[in-house]
Parts: C-alpha cells; structure tokens; sequence
C-alpha cells in the first residue's frame, strides 16, 4: 500500500492529511498559526503521520498548498489553493459545480468541471473583508471563542448593519454599536450578513450552479451556511471535513502523479540526464 500526503499552510491554520493509495484519509492534523510557518508545517504533517500510524517514509509523495506552501521544504510538489480546494471538493461531493471557500484571509469562488478541474474563480485577494479575520474581530471584540459566534447570530431578532468593509475598522463599530445598548447577538447577524454579501458577490462572478459546496474552517460556522443557503436558495454540500479540503486536494493530486505514471517518468528523466 502506497501513502500520499497533503499540507494546507493558511494564514491563520495549518493541515495535513494522509491518503492511501484508494484514496481514504487515513490520518489526519489541524494546528493553529503558533510558530513559524517551516516548523508547524511539519509539526502538522508529524500529527497526522502519528493519527495515521505511519511513519515518514512509507508516504510515497507528498503535495502542499496555501498561503505558505513554499514552506513546506520536505514536500514535492506545490499546488495553488484553488486547485486544491476544487479537487477537494469533487473528492467530497461528486456533484460539486460551485465551491465557496472562506478561510482566514481570503475568500475563493470557484466554478467547477465534473473532474475536479477549475473552470474559473474569482477571490478577494487584497483585503480581508468578508473573510474569517472578520470574524476573529468580532470575537475578539465580544470576548467570545469563533465557535460560538454562529449560533449566538442566530438568536438575533434584530440585526443592525455592519456599514465598514474593513476589518481593520469592524472590532472599533462592534464595540460601538455595544455601547448603545445593541444586543450581542444582533451585532454578530450583522457581521455574519456583511461576511455574506460579499461572498455571494464573488460566487455571482463565476456563476452559483449546483451543487454548491462549502470548504474552509468558516463552513464549521452555523449561521454562515444558514444565510448563504438563503442567498444562493439551495442547501449547501457541507462536510465534516471541510476544513481539511485544500490538503486533501493536495495530496489527491501528489496520488494522482505517481499512480498515472509521473514518478516512472520522473526518475527516467533523471537516469536520461
């Protein structure tokens, strides 16, 4: 039996899984951004070694993705986020046309070929608006954990709106809108409606066809996936391994290289040279 590997470097989280040669995840880490990005890079890679109970050298190849996939010296080849995340996504729901990725920095609409390949997308690259750094604004404003603030949303019988696009400026008009007397609650619907609009924009841009799936650590919010499933009038493909879709595109796609051949051809070339 042959072992694949992924790791996800992101902005704010690091993930690694392990894949066998069917395709099963067979191990799998998730470690927040605590250290350097070369160092929980392997760190997460070890832990899923470890959950698998494998060890480093019986994973044939190894694939990385994210915002620090350069960092990720012991793998071999590196793939772009959406790349990943729309391999990802097809791997868990055969179906998907549409993936709505929000991670911690950034937000990806992709449009998806019935193989996994990427027809087209679109992200917001340069500002964090309308991503999960929003969130982690209001949650440090509330003094609250990012668990918590989707079905605390939900309670909101009033929503006030969220009128600044710019993280920067949200915890300073959450704490406002506090100090008026406005319940916590209606804040939060307010910052999950701004994060919302801004992700179904993006997902307009590429066409929302169904199936629509939901990757990112942000999928895991309650209230996220109630309002986009409004907005798009659909339900949404979530799994329970959605946060886990860019490594496991990844290391789908380092599978992909050697059984089609890519490592043969590979070495052939080096004897060749």
């Amino acid at each position: 039996m042959k072992y694949f590997g992924g790791v996800d470097v992101g902005s704010t989280q690091t993930k690694a899984v392990i894949l066998d040669e069917e395709g099963k995840m067979v191990g799998r880490a998730l470690l927040d951004m605590e250290t350097s990005m070369m160092t929980i890079a392997q760190d997460a890679f070890d832990k899923a070694l470890a959950d698998a109970g494998l060890t480093a050298d019986q994973v044939t190849r190894i694939g990385s993705t994210g915002y620090g996939r350069y960092n990720v010296t012991f793998g071999h080849q590196q793939v772009t986020e959406i790349s990943c995340h729309a391999r990802g996504a097809v791997y868990l729901f055969p179906g998907t046309r549409t993936v709505i990725d929000i991670g911690g920095q950034d937000t990806k609409a992709i449009a998806v070929k019935p193989d996994g390949q990427v027809a087209d997308f679109t992200m917001n690259d340069k500002c964090a608006a309308g991503t999960g750094r929003f969130l982690g604004a209001a949650s440090y404003a509330l003094e609250l954990s990012l668990g918590e603030l989707g079905a605390l949303a939900l309670k909101s019988q009033n929503p006030v709106r969220i009128t600044t696009t710019c993280t920067v400026f949200a915890e300073s008009e959450i704490i406002s809108h506090l100090a008026k007397g406005i319940l916590p609650e209606d804040v939060l619907m307010g910052v999950h409606q701004a994060i919302t609009a801004r992700c179904i924009s993006l997902a307009r841009r590429v066409g929302v066809n169904a199936e629509v799936t939901f990757t990112g650590g942000v999928s895991r919010n309650v209230a996220m996936v109630k309002l986009i499933e409004q907005e798009i009038e659909m339900p949404l493909n979530v799994s329970p391994d959605a946060h886990f879709c860019g490594a496991l595109g990844a290391a789908l796609m380092a599978r992909d290289y050697v059984l089609n051949g890519g490592e043969t051809a590979e070495a052939a070339a080096a004897v060749a040279a």
